[in-house]
């Protein structure tokens, strides 16, 4: 018996979710404040909103099953990191964010992009997008 379409998007949704908290437990445990999760605009989504000091920090979130054990490294991400149309979407996404919320305009922005593994894992990239 093979499996629905559907149900294998819902499963792929439910581990994104499950990535998504944990991260948002890690950014809090690095001393970082949480703003919003899956942030929705006309313009695209950002996974997690976070601050810490002067710094609004856009990230995305990744969930692999098959990454094993080994170090990754920036060269790597390049398979994982968002698509230039994905990037210029969190990019408008990030606009529109700051747009709704001027207390934030101010703040230097930085895409950031985690890869989690299916064994809680966690591989944080800084600054993807770097201008």
């Amino acid at each position: 018996m093979s499996r629905r379409p559907d149900q294998s998007r819902r499963n792929a949704e439910a581990r994104s979710r499950i990535a998504e908290y944990w991260v948002g437990f890690l950014l809090l445990m690095m001393g970082y404040r949480r703003l919003a999760r899956r942030y929705r605009t006309p313009l695209g989504e950002i996974d997690l909103i976070a601050r810490r000091g002067t710094t609004l920090v856009m990230i995305e979130v990744k969930y692999r099953r098959a990454l094993g054990f080994r170090r990754l490294h920036y060269d790597e991400v390049e398979r994982t990191a968002p698509s230039p149309a994905s990037q210029k979407r969190l990019m408008r996404a990030a606009e529109f964010y700051r747009a709704r919320h001027p207390h934030d305009a101010e703040l230097m922005v930085r895409f950031d992009l985690v890869i989690v593994h299916a064994s809680g894992w966690c591989w944080w990239f800084r600054d993807i997008l770097r201008r």
